[in-house]
């Protein structure tokens, strides 16, 4: 059974409850997804790794002073005072904390004093109602700690978590900056599955486009295409972003990662490379779907006007025989009404035989 198709547009985010706020106060603007607020703590170094999930935002204000490099992950972002209390804890910016509640934001990087920010989208696909779904990470980075803000739990993350877990690669051996690095992988390399999706969805449309197509073909077009601009308007800002991550001076960040960071940035611009490819296919789609349409119309119209063309002289001799005038022989000729019908006929042949010698037919 076809994945079914969800057209809706989504809602414009409401920033005028900020409007005449001052710079740095916490608002969230966005969408409510989850009901609690989730905290995850991950701290490790080399020989030993902890992880639990933390009952208030207290809880993790201990972490800020260990040697060990700590993940703190944030699931919710509605609830502004756990967001205030742990900006507080780990002496983040405001503008920081406010560019965390608008889920809004263009993908970007800043580099402050103390800490580095970092704010992308993470996409997941939605195969019931075949859609791509979109949610903004933050991440900001210290010295010995990364924290990410997520707007409802679920993510792309599960595959840093086991290598922290089970100590595989060179994750436990590294800094915080390696480990924002990984995170930043793990979103980037998810995009490729995504396009992926969407680019077998675009050729079953163009199988349709080809053999049947109707209107519900021309719906998910348009639905393809709001959804090739919202991907385009989420992952080009990318290549921007890490270039800003490499070419920063801050200390935060090894130049052992730059290497790592090239990685990010090449994958990046093979993603971009493959959007514009797929937002051309289905741009040229609507000019195919208006091609077939046409085609079908002309095919039918040829067929009603060879018809039509068929009958003319079969009507001229019908109404010539169908007038009431005296003297007409034929009227009164005992072989006249058979020899009627074999020249129409004899015509109706001779026509259909000169338009098939034509390849009209």
């Amino acid at each position: 059974m076809a994945a079914k198709t969800r057209l809706k547009r989504k809602p414009v985010k409401r920033h005028s409850k900020k409007a005449g706020l001052p710079p740095g106060t916490l608002v969230h603007v966005g969408e409510k997804k989850v009901e609690t607020v989730g905290i995850t703590v991950i701290d490790y170094d080399e020989q030993q790794v902890t992880e639990k999930r933390v009952g208030s935002v207290e809880e993790c204000f201990p972490f800020k002073q260990t040697p060990t490099v700590t993940w703190v992950n944030i699931d919710g972002l509605h609830e502004v005072q756990v967001i205030e209390k742990l900006g507080k804890a780990f002496d983040l910016h405001p503008l920081i904390l406010e560019d965390v509640l608008s889920t809004g934001q263009r993908p970007k990087f800043e580099d402050y004093e103390n800490c580095a920010f970092v704010v992308l989208r993470m996409l997941s696909y939605n195969d019931e109602y075949a859609t791509v779904e979109s949610e903004q990470v933050s991440l900001v980075l210290g010295s010995n700690f990364v924290i990410s803000f997520q707007e409802r739990v679920g993510d792309v993350f599960e595959f840093v978590r086991d290598r922290i877990r089970n100590g595989k690669g060179r994750i436990r051996k590294m800094s915080a900056d390696y480990l924002m690095y990984s995170l930043l992988d793990a979103i980037v390399d998810s995009y490729f599955g995504i396009l992926e999706k969407v680019g077998d969805r675009i050729e079953g449309l163009e199988d349709e486009l080809i053999s049947d197509p109707d209107e519900r073909t021309l719906q998910q077009i348009y639905a393809l295409k709001r959804e090739m601009i919202s991907l385009r308007r989420s992952i080009w800002p990318l290549r921007e972003l890490v270039n800003g991550i490499q070419r920063s001076e801050s200390a935060l960040i090894a130049a052992s990662t730059d290497v790592y960071l090239r990685d990010i940035y090449d994958h990046t611009i093979q993603i971009i490379d493959t959007i514009e490819s797929l937002r051309d296919i289905v741009s040229g789609m609507l000019d195919t779907y208006l091609s077939s349409i046409s085609n079908r119309m002309n095919a039918v119209m040829k067929v009603l006007t060879i018809i039509a063309t068929i009958f003319i002289p079969l009507t001229f001799v019908a109404g010539i025989y169908g007038m009431n005038f005296d003297w007409m022989p034929e009227l009164h000729w005992r072989w006249g009404y058979p020899a009627v019908w074999l020249v129409m006929l004899a015509i109706t042949g001779l026509m259909v035989k000169y338009f098939r010698r034509k390849k009209w037919l």
